[in-house]
């Protein structure tokens, strides 16, 4: 038998993958793992099986809301795309019989309320681990610990849920924000993470649908796994790429579709071939994915290490990849004074990174030499204090571009809020915001810096050598080499 779409009038052909997947659907009752590799046609992979398979009630479980609306529009009409946290919100709205509140700085109100209701002289060492506290309410609920005063079992205890916490913070405080938190959510105001945590962990009724189809399953966290236990009645379809794992210091877990795979007793099968990549961008995957192959139809494409280059050698339009963000800001900043338009992606950064340029003095005239002085300062107390040495001198890396750039701190700050307010045709992006983008070109600055110096554990070395096959599978023409000592 044929299989084929038809979208805006072009017929798509099911390749021999895509068919053994539908016959596999059609004339099994197992559920399925589809392992997809970057540009497989995963999506046209889930319409084949919505258009062949029986019609039935079919929930589309997508990473996020841009997702989901995508999956809307390609999907038909017996087939719902929705949010892990859209199912969440609904069946914890139903368990408490209120109209919930999401309010997104939730925690952040929660902890300043406390800090307020100490002692003045107490409050500037809360003030001190004020985002490292936030950071752990929310791991808590990525994992899904549930403090001592609830007389419940969560996903993890106690004990080892501080131990692997990286943040230098106080169990005790975490324990009683927590708390609170978990209080004002059966009031009906909650965050975003707590449409996903009390609703999988403190009660509620999921809908049961015959087949869930579920997308990108190597990021589920540990509370995912656990509301998929509750979701999963009927048949599952997961489709997610192993070699794309790369948020484990996010709270992803560590060999999520293998764990699904036991846990649902699912077929494994293969979409290998990329519809996206050129020939020479697949041959330089398969240094790390040996299987994946290219389209019989790819273009040669382009591969190209620059020892030397220039600002004008980037292409509007295109890509600037790389796996930490201050060689970005860096780049951009000179591009910038080169007269060339462009755009951060990901900007979310900006307002911690001014919130810290503010920390360092309330005098904006303090000179840069002073500046840089209290960044290095600073950044030597995280260090001391144990946090994650990594993100820390990234963090401070980018810091540093904007206080070079400036005579005083106000200077620099000004410098941020510009850059992150910029709209242009040339894109900047770290490699983890880069997954699911694509360009014709993609620059892959300093490659080098994969694997990071601070990796040491084998999961860390893996997670960075998945790095480097996203950044290098997002190109659809050429992917060029560059580091930034060879700007000229």
């Amino acid at each position: 038998m044929e299989y084929f779409l038809e979208n805006e009038d072009k017929r798509i052909d099911a390749t021999e993958e895509q068919v053994a997947i539908i016959e596999e659907a059609l004339t099994s009752t197992d559920n399925i793992m589809i392992n997809a590799l970057a540009g497989a046609a995963k999506t046209t992979t889930l319409q084949f099986l919505c258009k062949y398979m029986p019609e039935e009630s079919t929930l589309s479980l997508a990473f996020n809301k841009r997702i989901a609306e995508e999956m809307k529009k390609k999907l038909p009409p017996h087939v719902q795309p929705m949010t892990l946290n859209a199912i969440g919100h609904r069946v914890w709205g139903a368990a408490t019989g209120r109209k919930l509140i999401v309010e997104s700085n939730k925690g952040y109100t929660i902890l300043t309320n406390y800090i307020k209701s100490q002692a003045k002289r107490d409050q500037g060492d809360y003030y001190d681990n004020f985002g490292e506290t936030l950071k752990a309410i929310q791991q808590a609920k990525i994992k899904g610990y549930i403090p001592p005063s609830f007389e419940k079992a969560g996903l993890v205890d106690r004990d080892t849920f501080f131990r692997d916490l990286e943040e230098d913070v106080n169990p005790f405080l975490v324990d009683q924000l927590l708390t609170e938190s978990i209080r004002q959510a059966y009031t009906g105001t909650i965050d975003f993470d707590d449409q996903i945590y009390m609703s999988t962990l403190f009660g509620g009724t999921f809908p049961i649908y015959p087949r869930i189809m579920v997308d990108e399953v190597q990021d589920l966290s540990h509370i995912n796994h656990a509301m998929l236990e509750k979701l999963v009645r009927g048949r599952l379809f997961a489709v997610g790429d192993p070699w794309q794992s790369m948020y484990a210091f996010r709270g992803s877990v560590t060999g999520s579709m293998k764990k699904l795979k036991a846990k649902f007793n699912m077929k494994e099968m293969t979409l290998s071939v990329s519809f996206r990549c050129p020939q020479h961008i697949v041959l330089r995957a398969q240094s790390r994915v040996p299987h994946m192959k290219f389209a019989a139809w790819a273009k040669e494409g382009k591969v190209e290490t620059l020892d030397r280059w220039t600002l004008e050698t980037i292409l509007d339009g295109s890509a600037i990849v790389c796996r930490n963000n201050a060689p970005l800001f860096s780049l951009a900043l000179k591009l910038l004074a080169n007269g060339r338009g462009v755009k951060l992606v990901g900007r979310d950064i900006g307002p911690g990174l001014v919130k810290v340029l503010r920390k360092v003095s309330p005098n904006d005239a303090l000179p840069q030499e002073a500046v840089l002085q209290k960044l290095e300062d600073m950044e030597h107390e995280a260090i001391r204090k144990g946090k994650d040495p990594d993100s820390t001198h990234d963090r401070f890396e980018c810091l540093r571009v904007f206080a070079d750039r400036g005579s005083s701190l106000g200077e620099a700050i000004l410098y941020a809020k510009d850059l992150f307010s910029r709209e242009g045709s040339i894109q900047l992006l770290s490699g983890h915001k880069a997954k699911g983008l694509e360009w014709e070109t993609v620059y892959h600055l300093d490659p080098w810096r994969i694997p990071s110096k601070y990796a040491r554990s084998p999961e860390d070395l893996e997670q960075e050598k998945n790095i480097d096959y996203v950044i290098t599978t997002r190109a659809k023409e050429t992917l060029v080499l560059v580091n930034m000592e060879g700007l000229r």
